[in-house]
């Protein structure tokens, strides 16, 4: 006796497998099951034939969601970050320059939001945690969890600082100093153009 499972539809060209069936069609599929005593036909299980020969819905996704998710920053090269940045972006965050004082954007800026990389749009700092420092440059006394990373800079070999970078795509952010208000004494100064404020709604 031939079994309901032994009449595969994998040998059937893809685009015939339909997710409506006309009445036509199940009328035909109903003769010939009874022909083979198989009983009345079951729609739903004849759906669930289709989907398992091809990808299901939870198992794949467009295109461009799996690039945005899958992109590792930090592997980019100078040409691919020199197509998405301007060339004030690209001097700052990728050859670690430094903005000139009172001439960027956030310097002043009182808008509450959240600042985010300019590279990878990691949330970096909150504006509630911004404060005039008279310095020239947006400065901060926290960041946002372990989203920025430092390491110790040597560049000026007088003066030792420590750098500030995005903890995900490693952009060259500014450096920090013991010189911030309370409560953690820290003063993230960071160059504007690493930085795209999205204010809050």
């Amino acid at each position: 006796m031939v079994s309901y499972h032994s009449l595969s539809l994998s040998c059937l060209p893809i685009p015939t497998i339909s997710c409506f069936i006309s009445s036509k069609t199940q009328l035909q599929i109903g003769f010939k099951s009874k022909l083979f005593g198989l009983g009345s036909p079951k729609p739903k299980r004849v759906s669930l034939s289709a989907r398992a020969m091809g990808s299901s819905a939870s198992s794949q996704k467009p295109d461009s969601i799996q690039e945005a998710g899958s992109i590792d920053y930090k592997s980019l090269s100078d040409e691919e970050w020199k197509k998405r940045l301007t060339g004030e972006q690209f001097y700052i965050t990728r050859q670690k320059g430094t903005e000139r004082a009172f001439t960027g954007e956030y310097w002043n800026t009182k808008t509450h939001g959240t600042y985010n990389c300019i590279c990878c749009d990691t949330p970096l700092f909150e504006s509630s945690t911004k404060f005039d420092s008279g310095t020239g440059w947006p400065s901060y006394y926290q960041p946002i969890g372990s989203n920025v990373k430092s390491k110790l800079d040597l560049s000026i070999i007088f003066m030792p600082r420590q750098e500030v970078l995005c903890a995900v795509c490693d952009a060259h952010l500014g450096h920090i100093f013991d010189d911030g208000p309370p409560p953690t004494g820290k003063r993230y100064c960071i160059n504007s153009a690493s930085l795209k404020l999205k204010p809050k709604q």
